[in-house]
């Protein structure tokens, strides 16, 4: 899902920095106990937060100084029914995944086994962009900061139709391709594609690779990237998406095919350990530290992310899987926010220069309601009071979420609608480089039936005008309302192609006969 671009580019800076570098100087004081007092008012936050949204459980840790100050649930795993969320309640990070996968990065970048600017086509030869001199160019990095040209969100779209993470890997080299480390683009398959990139030169699937070098070590036992796993959990939060005004549990997510930029499951209790691990600070006895040659290149600035529209806006940034931000106090901050439609929001926000960090995990499809809890936890320790409504300021920036796609959704049919040919003329087996195979077969009684992708996703024709017919998209890119188009091309009675709107966002929707 995409996450509005003011949580995006709200947060990110270096804890390597003293509060004495004139780098790190902010002209807002920080006095001792702030931290303190910011921490005991979060259930507060959340209770506001809670009561206005209705959302059904979160649940949340706040960290300083390597210790943990707070680790508690709030609200009930499941509508209807008793059992409560707790520290340790199991919930879906979705890209919270990607700072968390950034982390794993640092440990084979510390341990020698790859770098940040290691060539792609090092690690994964078979990978490639549809330029050839930008794949010979293409580094660890570029993929983890979004600036390699892929369009946005490529190859979600795959993912929808059923394509495991392999096909849809290959098949990103279909794509066009923006300006090469000059664009910007926030991409789920790109990341993960860097991320396979360096469990392969560790000689691991990333899902172990990620449980040997932070999950086990930091202790971290309710935490994985495989969603077997997080379906295996008996203490798990089940998502929930809202329906005329009431939360209810109507899907679940699998991204295992996306596992580094969006699979992980975990726990408030151990991402308060992961927190600890990115400030730099001493956690439990034992736990272990990244060196900070290694992850600090993930912690500053590598893409603009949010270029200034006035002279007066602080630009946003995107290191290695992590958000780059300077506050209003002129700190610097760093986190991430993680959104599902079909049922979880989360977000983790860090201020290193007070050595402290929040992380919000909740069970609802994303309204701004955990970022709400979280960024006036940070006001509260910067500024001692929250300096907005943020949930009201928040709200409208998370809509588009939920909105509905396809150039047909919210219109009515036409009044008076040119005739279909004979549905004989449809009828067929199609085909698209990107997309695959599709098939346009009959409904008994009449009627026309599109069915896409390894999935066998299936969608129901209904006649709109001519040879263009609608149908309902659904799923975790396809919110509720949504309605595209698809338009046949005839070449005398037989339909010789077809453009499905919905999957034409980057040109490559037609499939031919």
């Amino acid at each position: 899902m995409r996450v509005p671009a003011l949580v995006l580019l709200a947060l990110v800076a270096s804890p390597a920095l003293a509060d004495e570098s004139p780098a790190a100087f902010s002209a807002v004081p920080i006095p001792e106990g702030q931290v303190a007092m910011a921490t005991a008012a979060v259930d507060g936050l959340v209770a506001d937060v809670l009561r206005r949204t209705g959302v059904p459980g979160m649940a949340v840790a706040v960290v300083e100084d390597g210790k943990v100050l707070l680790a508690r649930g709030y609200g009930v795993r499941v509508v209807g029914k008793p059992d409560p969320v707790d520290p340790a309640t199991v919930f879906q990070l979705a890209s919270v995944s990607k700072s968390v996968a950034a982390t794993v990065v640092a440990t084979e970048v510390a341990a020698g086994r790859v770098a940040w600017d290691t060539p792609m086509a090092t690690l994964l030869p078979w990978f490639a962009l549809s330029d050839p001199r930008a794949s010979a160019l293409l580094t660890v990095g570029d993929l983890f900061a979004h600036r390699s040209g892929l369009p946005d969100h490529a190859g979600d779209r795959l993912e929808d139709l059923g394509f495991d993470r392999h096909a849809v890997l290959e098949r990103l080299r279909l794509l066009p391709l923006d300006g090469f480390r000059d664009s910007y683009a926030y991409t789920n398959f790109g990341l993960t594609a860097a991320a396979e990139g360096v469990a392969t030169a560790a000689g691991k699937d990333w899902a172990t690779l990620s449980d040997e070098a932070i999950y086990q070590p930091l202790g971290m036992t309710h935490t994985s990237s495989r969603f077997a796993d997080y379906m295996a959990e008996a203490d798990r939060a089940i998502p929930h998406m809202r329906r005329d005004g009431a939360w209810a549990p109507l899907a679940q997510r699998d991204p295992d095919a996306q596992s580094p930029a969006g699979g992980v499951s975990s726990s408030a209790e151990d991402m308060a350990k992961w927190m600890t691990l990115v400030l730099g600070e001493d956690g439990a006895a034992g736990a272990p530290r990244i060196a900070s040659a290694a992850l600090m290149p993930a912690l500053t600035p590598q893409s603009v992310s949010g270029p200034p529209e006035a002279a007066v806006d602080r630009p946003g940034f995107y290191g290695y899987g992590f958000n780059v931000g300077v506050s209003g106090s002129g700190r610097t901050l760093f986190g991430h926010s993680g959104a599902f439609y079909l049922g979880a929001a989360t977000c983790f926000y860090l201020v290193p220069s007070a050595r402290t960090g929040i992380v919000v995990l909740s069970n609802a499809q994303p309204i701004g309601a955990v970022e709400a809890v979280a960024i006036a936890f940070t006001d509260l320790v910067q500024f001692g009071r929250v300096t907005r409504d943020w949930l009201d300021t928040l709200t409208p920036l998370f809509a588009h979420l939920s909105a509905p796609v396809g150039r047909l959704a919210g219109a009515r049919p036409p009044a008076a609608p040119e005739p279909a040919a004979p549905d004989a003329a449809y009828l067929g087996s199609y085909a698209n480089d990107y997309f695959g195979p599709a098939e346009v077969t009959g409904k008994q009684g009449g009627g026309l039936v599109l069915t896409l992708g390894p999935g066998r996703v299936a969608y129901s024709l209904e006649h709109w005008t001519g040879d263009t017919f609608a149908f309902e998209p659904r799923g975790e890119n396809a919110p509720d309302g949504s309605r595209s188009a698809v338009s046949f091309v005839r070449d005398g009675d037989k339909a010789a192609a077809m453009t499905v709107e919905l999957y034409d966002e980057d040109g490559l929707g037609t499939f031919r006969r």
